[in-house]
């Protein structure tokens, strides 16, 4: 019996200490910043670059970019258990003026391996009109998208000129928003935003993600984009909407991990 109660008390003894342990080794989370890049296969994309260089498209047009704005939300990191972290919060990247080319999303993480995968634009659940008011005040003007096509908020603005078959410099707007259909009543309206999933990476105490845009790939893949036939005119067209959330599945990669 008093081998026994030894037995007891040091084993209790044990799982105190080992409680203690677990209790001393609790882990800090931190801040996780993503950094937004921009190339056309691989030549990068800044702010000298608009109105003056060419790029090629897949369709072997000439076009300069004038405007590259677009909306990333719901960042979210999870982890191998399959646990998530996601602020819920949202940025508008606008590539010719420099602003929000890093983002630091409204959350704080564990250090670990976590998948990480964001939206492009905003999803059925939160493209409600008028949440945003600070969406309606960019130095784009209003992000939002008319009642007549569904409202809600743009995805993007892409914006720029190509010469024409005709050889005329010909502006262009390839405009992204959830695909609608007003000669339908009710309107039909679906879905086109895009979950995108970097992949892997290893979160540290001061980590950066630089995350890829690839702008060539909006022209090229599956959709061989021909701005002659689609300049523009492209919010109220249903079919081209399909066609941009289609391609816009190869836009975006992971590039450098940092860990400071």
């Amino acid at each position: 019996m008093k081998k026994i109660t030894l037995f007891f008390a040091a084993a209790m003894s044990i799982m105190a200490l080992s409680c203690k342990s677990d209790d001393d080794s609790e882990v800090t989370p931190v801040d996780v910043t993503l950094q937004f890049t921009h190339n056309w296969d691989g030549t990068a994309i800044e702010e000298p670059d608009f109105e003056i260089t060419h790029y090629i498209n897949e369709n072997g047009e000439d076009l300069t970019l004038s405007k590259i704005v677009y909306l990333i939300s719901d960042v979210t990191f999870t982890n191998s258990s399959g646990e998530s972290y996601d602020a819920g919060d949202y940025n508008l990247v606008n590539v010719r003026e420099e602003d929000n080319l890093t983002f630091t999303p409204d959350i704080q993480i564990p250090p670990g391996d976590y998948t990480v995968s964001f939206t492009f634009g905003f999803d059925d659940e939160d493209n409600i009109d008028g949440v945003y008011p600070d969406l309606n005040q960019t130095s784009e003007g209003s992000w939002g998208v008319p009642t007549m096509m569904g409202g809600g908020y743009h995805y993007m603005r892409l914006e720029g000129r190509f010469l024409d078959d005709s050889s005329n410099i010909t502006g262009f707007q390839y405009h992204a928003i959830r695909a609608n259909d007003a000669n339908t009543t009710p309107i039909t309206l679906q879905d086109t935003s895009i979950e995108v999933t970097l992949g892997e990476v290893t979160v540290g105490d001061d980590t950066t993600i630089e995350v890829k845009m690839n702008a060539s790939e909006w022209f090229k893949n599956p959709h061989q984009w021909d701005l002659n036939l689609l300049p523009g005119m492209l919010m109220p067209n249903f079919d081209a909407q399909i066609m941009i959330h289609e391609n816009g599945a190869s836009v975006f990669s992971l590039g450098e991990v940092t860990n400071n």
